[in-house]
């Protein structure tokens, strides 16, 4: 077999002498060819580097025919009109590999894991708009270059003729389901990738990005590029996985053959991309902080001084939500939850926005909401937003192995009403179907309906630790606090104060005396321990990974509950620092018990505790330091699309 250069460029003659052959176990054996007897030379592989096309020439007496490439996904020359043939293919950025993949044949699926393929697209919920934004999934226009950042690049190549025979064509297409989850534009410039990587840096506006599929088009022909040559596109995502979205998008192109008459054409090859809607990531407490969030009101100035003390010395960023935005709602972790979204190419924080739309409202879109800072929420339109919808609720655990099988970026938890419960509060379904169709952190259901507020973050919290489990689980208890006041009153410190100076203080004795309460505790310690055990089931954890706080409460309406005294395990974690409310227990010597009592827990964790006065501005009105802060996370080294499903 040979090939002939014919002058010009890539333009090639080949001649060939075919042999029909036999393989047997021992040998190969060659004949002259014969009649009746089938040959298939696999001409692809032997093909000069740039070759577009070939003929065929043969005896007046051979036939020959040319095989029909697979239906999709081929990488096959296509032959059309006669002798003559076309290679088409198109490929984007997939994973490991950041780089665009020409002839990928897994580039039509996708599949979990570290030895897993397929490509990445990102919800382009950001805004390039700094005034008068708008999230950039509402525009339907590239109208900055920093905006294709966003997208994933997608590339049509050909090698073939340098025109289509007459009435051919190409065109690219989605599904009316995938109508309403991604766009694709394409791009005019004939600029390489260098220059267009180049322009990525200028904050320009640009008009060369014309969108060519989208929720009104589903179909659009694309010219021809010609020859060997490539044509590029960028995929945006606009939805993220929902209950009735998987999150897989598929775009096709076809080559289209003319049909007789009036008929339209016919696809005779295509070829397709399959992506995967990146989901949206929540950080836990091990990871490192970026920057912390609180508001200033009109009684909080004790608590402020305490934060602004704390996270200078952390080392961390302070921004703080003044009055005008906030309109004296303060709790910021109620509001909002920072999470993030990945893919080879490009990753940013996402924030999402709780449904209880209280004065914090405003303050994510207006605030937080910019370039490389998305935003996504959920609403409740048909459904009655409880307490139990703010984000207090909401919290996630470090990774962790269960029974052998491996979450490395931890598990979604939230609080709900207790199984059996025919009139209990829950976190609205639109809300729970958003966090399950993220699958890559799989949520836990904790009871939480036992409390006023409702919020898991009232009773637990994780915190880092040394040791190759790398964190433990802090759990309010009150069986821990009723064990260290009776053994205060037992050393003979019953008359040592709670509260001490304030209208509410009481003694250690009175407190045991109280029957009342005790009952109250004995029912919230049992709905703890339910908890427990579930935490332990499905994170996986001993006894030994779990410290139990001294935290009474005390029932006020409704049988639900409320924290007695500060409620040290509502916290904020920034690294070694933690920043736990001051509780105000009995003194001993000058010190106050429960603060020495927390500091001796978390001695043998390498933390170090601060305790922050948040008792006139938030535990007076049900909540703590946590619920009035809230922590922007690095995101997890670990990729998502390296989950083993």
């Amino acid at each position: 077999m040979a090939f002939v250069y014919s002058g010009g460029v890539n333009s090639w003659r080949r001649g060939s002498v075919l042999d029909t052959c036999f393989r047997s176990q021992q040998s190969l054996l060659c004949y002259p060819h014969r009649l009746s007897i089938d040959i298939t030379p696999a001409l692809l592989p032997n093909a000069p580097p740039g070759s577009n096309y070939f003929s065929v020439k043969c005896s007046p007496r051979v036939q020959y025919r040319i095989s029909p490439p697979p239906a999709e996904n081929g990488l096959l020359p296509i032959p059309i009109n006669g002798n003559t043939m076309l290679l088409i293919t198109m490929g984007t950025v997939m994973y490991p590999d950041t780089l665009v993949e020409r002839n990928n044949p897994n580039k039509g699926s996708w599949m979990w894991g570290p030895n897993g393929h397929g490509a990445i697209l990102l919800v382009n919920c950001d805004s390039e708009r700094v005034y008068g934004k708008k999230l950039d999934t509402l525009s339907a226009e590239v109208t900055r270059v920093s905006d294709l950042k966003d997208m994933s690049p997608m590339m049509l190549r050909t090698r073939g003729p340098p025109k289509l025979p007459q009435g051919y064509k190409l065109a690219i297409h989605i599904s009316q389901g995938d109508a309403e989850t991604v766009r694709v534009y394409k791009t005019r410039s004939t600029e390489g990738v260098h220059q267009t990587l180049k322009n990525l840096f200028y904050n320009s506006f640009v008009k060369d990005y014309p969108l060519v599929l989208g929720f009104k088009n589903l179909s659009k022909e694309v010219p021809y590029p010609g020859g060997n040559a490539e044509m590029k596109f960028y995929v945006e995502g606009l939805r993220f996985p929902d209950k009735d979205f998987e999150g897989l998008i598929t775009i096709s192109l076809s080559l289209l053959e003319p049909s007789s008459g009036d008929f339209p054409e016919t696809p005779i090859f295509t070829d397709k991309v399959v992506f995967r809607v990146a989901p949206w990531i929540m950080t836990p407490n091990t990871l490192n902080p970026v920057e912390v969030f609180v508001c200033s009101t009109s009684d909080n100035y004790e608590f402020l001084k305490g934060m602004r003390k704390l996270v200078e010395k952390s080392g961390y960023k302070l921004k703080i939500c003044y009055e005008y935005m906030n309109r004296q709602d303060r709790w910021m972790q109620d509001e909002i939850e920072f999470g993030y979204i990945d893919s080879p190419h490009q990753h940013f924080p996402v924030v999402l926005d709780s449904p209880r739309d209280g004065g914090l409202q405003d303050f994510p879109y207006e605030e937080l909401l910019g370039p490389d800072f998305g935003y996504v929420t959920r609403t409740a339109y048909n459904e009655v937003v409880s307490s139990l919808d703010s984000f207090g609720n909401l919290e996630v655990s470090p990774p962790v192995t269960v029974n052998g099988r491996n979450y490395p970026l931890g598990r979604i938890i939230i609080g709900v009403a207790f199984p059996t419960a025919t009139e209990g509060r829950n976190m609205t379904k639109v809300v729970q179907d958003f966090l399950w169709a993220q699958k890559v952190q799989r949520p836990i259901a904790l009871f939480s309906d036992w409390l006023v507020v409702g919020h898991v973050d009232e009773f637990m919290t994780f915190v880092p630790a040394p040791d190759k489990k790398g964190f433990r689980l802090l759990l309010a208890s009150p069986d821990a606090a009723y064990k260290l006041f009776r053994g205060l009153q037992k050393d003979g410190h019953g008359q040592a104060k709670m509260f001490d100076g304030k209208p509410s203080e009481i003694t250690v004795d009175e407190i045991l005396s109280d029957e009342k309460l005790l009952a109250e505790n004995n029912y919230v310690q049992s709905c703890i321990d339910w908890n427990r055990d579930v935490l332990k089931r499905e994170l996986g954890l001993d006894d030994d990974d779990i410290i139990d706080l001294p935290i009474l409460f005390h029932v006020i309406e409704d049988n639900r509950a409320v924290a007695y005294y500060p409620d040290m395990v509502n916290m904020i974690v920034l690294g070694k620092n933690l920043g736990i409310p001051k509780p105000f227990g009995p003194k001993v010597d000058g010190r106050c018990v429960l603060e020495t009592e927390m500091t001796n827990l978390m001695k043998g964790l390498g933390v170090r505790c601060t305790y922050i006065d948040d008792f006139a501005s938030y535990h007076k009105n049900l909540g703590e330091v946590h619920c009035g802060s809230n922590v922007r996370r690095e995101p997890f080294s670990f990729k998502w699309w390296n989950l083993e499903m």
